[in-house]
């Protein structure tokens, strides 16, 4: 019996792979085409990937829903957070803010073919192979809030692997908050290690994906004195949280 489902899980996770290649070549020239209109081709972009995620979501059974914790406001700037575990974290992103944002992303995933291309598109680059790229990340950051535009932020950096609930978090989404007073907006993806663990690519299952909202943090008067106590306080919060809903 075990064998028989392994196999229709391999085959539902080649279906499923299939149609993102599918959805994403449908898109992919609408993407190259708003890439040269600047600032507001960038939030276009963001549009056709957010379809890209719901019509991808449709075709594999995943359903996606959001929590929102306290009421949010989507006119509204913010530093958004999240916990980071599962390449699954990707769609809900893109599924779940319906304001002009830019995500910070790994300069690695660019050479993945065409892909990569609309990665490049989306994102704002970190190559941490060095202080002076790593800088440069941090202005482009600046830029697109200077711009009215949120910024998304992994505060692990990486897949958490550590089987509690959060790894440490690094200083720089919380000090671009500080620099920029701009509040920071925690959000949790509860299911997404359910939907796809991060050891295989073949480990897709359909259901549900859950995306919670907590409630802002404001760093009105907040200065890099503050940053370590800011920084344990949306841990906490982000942690409280997910502990809440592990078994909801």
């Amino acid at each position: 019996m075990k064998w028989i489902i392994k196999a229709i899980q391999f085959v539902y996770c080649i279906y499923a792979l299939m149609m993102f290649i599918i959805i994403m070549f449908v898109l992919f020239p609408f993407i190259l085409i708003a890439s040269a209109f600047g600032i507001k081709g960038g939030n276009f972009i963001y549009i056709l990937c957010r379809v890209w995620a719901r019509t991808w979501y449709f075709f594999t059974g995943v359903f996606h829903k959001e929590i929102y914790e306290e009421v949010h406001n989507k006119n509204k700037q913010y530093v958004f957070v999240a916990n980071h575990i599962s390449y699954m974290d990707i769609p809900p992103i893109v599924a779940s803010l319906k304001q002009p944002f830019r995500a910070l992303g790994k300069f690695e995933m660019i050479k993945i073919p065409v892909f990569g291309q609309i990665y490049r598109a989306c994102v704002i680059l970190v190559d941490r192979s060095s202080s002076e790229k790593r800088a440069k990340s941090v202005r482009a950051l600046k830029a697109a809030l200077q711009h009215g535009i949120s910024v998304f932020i992994f505060p692990e950096g990486t897949f958490n692997e550590t089987g509690k609930p959060l790894k440490s978090f690094y200083d720089g989404a919380f000090k671009i908050a500080i620099e920029t007073q701009t509040p920071i907006k925690p959000m949790l993806f509860i299911d997404t290690l359910k939907r796809l663990h991060y050891k295989s690519l073949f480990s897709l299952t359909p259901g549900k994906n859950r995306v919670v909202f907590l409630k802002e943090i404001s760093v009105d008067g907040l200065t890099m004195n503050d940053l370590q106590k800011l920084k344990q306080q949306v841990y906490n919060l982000m942690e409280d949280g997910l502990k809440r809903y592990e078994n909801n």
